[in-house]
C-alpha cells in the first residue's frame, strides 16, 4: 500500500457516498481494489447514512494503510469519534485550505509534512510553442527597412519546462522552474547572412549564384523563472497529457526570468545543381550570454498563452543593433 492507493480509495470513498445518497435501498456497497482485495460499507440504518458523511475518511484511511503496512491485523482501537469532522469549520473552507488543514492533522503519521508538501505544490513537464520577433527603439525592424528584419511565419520560438506550482493562499500561487528554450529569428531575406569581426557583427547578402529558401540565426538558453499567478473560480483539478495538473479556473500573472546562453549558430538552406544543401555556423555572434525580462502568462481551463519581453539587448552594447526580442503563444 502506498500514497496512491490512499489516494485512490479516497476517491472511492467519495464515490461511494455519492452512491448511497441516491441509492439509499442498498444495506450494503462493495468497492474492489485490486483484483484480490475490496472494502465493504454495510449499512442497516439509513439515519447512519448522515452520521457517514461527517467522516474524516483521510485520518480513518491513514490509520487503517497503517495497519496494512504494518501487518498489524488487530482492530483499529481509537473510537469513532475522534473521525468525526466539524462539519461547520469545513464548509467554510476552500478544497485546497481543506486539504491543508487534513494533511495538518496527518502529521503525527509519520509522513504528514511531506504529504502537506505534496498537496502544496505539483510538479508538471510542458512545452511553449509560439512566435518570436524583436523591437529596435519600439518599432519592428521591417518599417525601417533593415536587414536584419524577421519573418514572422517561420521565426518558431520553443521551449521545454519542468515547472512547480506552489499554492500560497486560495487564489494565489507561484509558478517557478527551470526550461531550455530556443529562438529562431528567420530573416525576410533569404539570402542574408550574418558573419562578425572585430568591430561587431555584419549583415550582408551572400552573393552566391545559388537558389537560397532560408537563413535564419538560433540561440538557445537555460532559464528560471517565477511567475506570481491569481486565479479566480472553482478549484477542480485535472490531468493533462502530459500528466500535469490544470485548474479550472481563470489564471493570469506576470513575473521575471532569467536566462544563460548555451549555443547559438546562423543557418543557411539552398539548391545547388538541384541538390538541396544545409550550412550551419556556430558562434556567439556577440550575443549577450545573459537575457532577461518579464513573462505575462494568462489562461482558462485548459488553455494558456505567454508573452515574454526580453528587457536586455540580443547582441552586446555597441557590438551589434540594439534589438529586444520577444515572444508569445501557448503552453501545452
Amino acid at each position: 500500500m502506498n500514497a496512491r492507493l490512499n489516494k485512490g480509495l479516497m476517491v472511492l470513498l467519495s464515490t461511494l457516498l455519492s452512491v448511497v445518497t441516491y441509492a439509499q435501498s442498498a444495506d450494503s456497497v462493495v468497492i474492489r481494489v485490486g483484483k484480490e482485495s475490496k472494502v465493504i460499507f454495510s449499512i442497516k440504518d439509513k439515519k447512519d447514512l448522515e452520521t457517514l458523511k461527517h467522516y474524516n475518511f483521510q485520518a480513518l484511511m491513514d490509520d487503517m494503510v497503517q495497519k496494512l503496512e504494518n501487518r498489524d491485523t488487530t482492530a483499529i482501537t481509537k473510537p469513532s469519534s475522534e473521525y468525526r469532522r466539524d462539519t461547520s469549520h469545513l464548509t467554510a473552507l476552500a478544497p485546497t485550505e481543506n486539504w491543508e488543514k487534513n494533511s495538518n492533522n496527518e502529521e503525527n503519521h509519520g509522513e504528514g509534512e511531506h504529504r502537506r508538501w505534496g498537496r502544496r505544490t505539483h510538479h508538471s513537464f510542458n512545452i511553449d510553442v509560439g512566435m518570436n520577433n524583436y523591437l529596435q527603439d519600439g518599432k519592428f525592424p521591417d518599417a525601417s527597412n533593415q536587414p536584419y528584419t524577421v519573418r514572422p511565419w517561420g521565426s518558431w520560438y520553443v521551449g521545454l519546462n519542468s515547472t512547480f506550482r506552489t499554492r500560497m493562499s486560495r487564489h494565489f500561487l507561484l509558478e517557478w522552474g527551470g526550461s531550455v528554450t530556443w529562438y529562431n529569428f528567420k530573416f525576410d531575406n533569404e539570402k542574408m547572412t550574418l558573419t562578425k569581426d572585430n568591430s561587431g557583427v555584419i549583415f550582408a547578402e551572400d552573393s552566391r549564384d545559388l537558389g537560397f529558401r532560408k537563413s535564419k540565426l538560433t540561440a538557445a538558453y537555460v532559464n528560471l523563472s517565477a511567475v506570481p499567478m491569481f486565479e479566480f473560480g472553482s478549484d477542480q483539478r485535472k490531468s493533462t497529457i502530459f500528466g500535469h495538473y490544470r485548474t479550472n479556473t481563470f489564471r493570469i500573472g506576470l513575473g521575471p526570468y532569467a536566462g544563460y546562453r548555451i549555443d547559438s549558430y546562423t543557418k543557411q538552406m539552398y539548391y545547388e545543381n538541384g541538390e538541396k544543401t544545409k550550412s550551419h555556423d556556430h558562434d556567439n555572434f556577440y550575443l549577450n550570454n545573459i537575457r532577461y525580462g518579464l513573462r505575462l502568462q494568462m489562461g482558462f481551463r485548459d488553455t494558456d498563452v505567454f508573452f515574454s519581453y526580453d528587457m536586455n539587448e540580443l547582441f552586446s552594447p555597441g557590438k551589434g543593433p540594439q534589438l529586444h526580442a520577444f515572444t508569445f503563444g501557448f503552453t501545452l
